[in-house]
């Protein structure tokens, strides 16, 4: 059995914005750009956050923020790793979660979803046509208050059940480590996507579970706590993907198909957020005073 197509040699250092769209990065920046929120100052009625661009994968979805200018982001702002094995009805719920972020429009003192004000601009026309064919106003009124207030408040309730089935991190340090293991993942995604070996593709599965209990790690545990798990799992991903390298590499491990030098061997990274070495513990030393002499106050 051999593999239709070589994957790569070794895997990417971390996520990368789109890395298997070229071109669809600068698309999506620029429709940001023009559509984001942007601060006013002190008359501003939204929570002032960072214009994100949504990208989904096979195993979740990336936030990446839009920085200023045509630099790539060096870090996710928020990551979310769907459950494994997932059902036809959680991965729709991930496609809920990853459908393009509603626009706002400010009105003071809050602001409201645009189609939320659309629907109730029609509404109002709608009952007033009703209203003056007959229809009683107590019937009219009400329901013109209320689809409105469906449209803005549902879509919230929609987003945290389908929250359930994925582990969202957030923050820079656990987003940090998380890419790293995530980019690993995507490294095991590929060779199983082209690859006919079983070892390939479990070595995948395996990988998927292993970024599930990560994600699960460093949302509901102290890190530096769960810091030796964390490493674990990290451990076993750059063995996986190891496997994987001399799997499709040809007996030569100096060479890679097509002749081109192999590349380097995964490593570990930095440790895990929160993480203390033995040696920076402080360590209590205990004395013993002299016979005849009283210990320093």
């Amino acid at each position: 059995m051999t593999s239709r197509t070589p994957p790569p040699t070794a895997p990417a250092s971390g996520l990368q914005p789109f890395a298997q769209q070229p071109g669809h990065w600068e698309q999506q920046g620029n429709r940001a750009r023009r559509t984001g929120h942007l601060c006013c100052g002190a008359w501003c009625t939204q929570t002032c956050e960072p214009v994100l661009i949504r990208e989904r994968t096979c195993w979740g979805f990336v936030d990446w923020t839009v920085p200023a200018g045509d630099r790539l982001p060096e870090c996710p702002h928020r990551i979310g790793v769907l459950t494994p094995a997932a059902t036809r009805l959680q991965r729709l719920a991930l496609r809920w979660l990853s459908r393009r972020p509603a626009q706002r429009l400010p009105l003071l003192p809050v602001s409201v979803r645009c189609s939320a004000a659309a629907v109730a601009v029609l509404g109002l026309v709608a009952a007033a046509a009703a209203i003056s064919h007959g229809t009683p106003i107590g019937v009219a009124v009400p329901l013109m208050l209320l689809v409105p207030l469906l449209i803005e408040h549902v879509p919230d309730r929609l987003d945290a059940r389908a929250g359930e089935h994925v582990r969202t991190v957030q923050g820079d340090a656990t987003c940090r480590y998380l890419q790293r293991l995530a980019g690993l993942h995507n490294h095991l995604i590929q060779a199983a996507a082209g690859s006919d070996l079983d070892q390939v593709r479990r070595a995948a599965e395996i990988g998927r579970h292993q970024l599930w209990d990560a994600a699960g790690l460093l949302i509901h545990h102290d890190t530096r706590a769960v810091s030796s798990e964390l490493i674990a799992r990290e451990r076993l991903l750059v063995q996986l993907a190891a496997l994987i390298t001399d799997l499709h590499s040809p007996t030569d491990p100096g060479s890679a198909p097509g002749g081109q030098p192999a590349g380097p061997a995964p490593q570990l990274g930095p440790y895990p957020p929160g993480f203390r070495r033995q040696s920076d513990r402080p360590t209590r030393t205990r004395t013993t005073p002299i016979k005849g002499t009283q210990p320093h106050a």
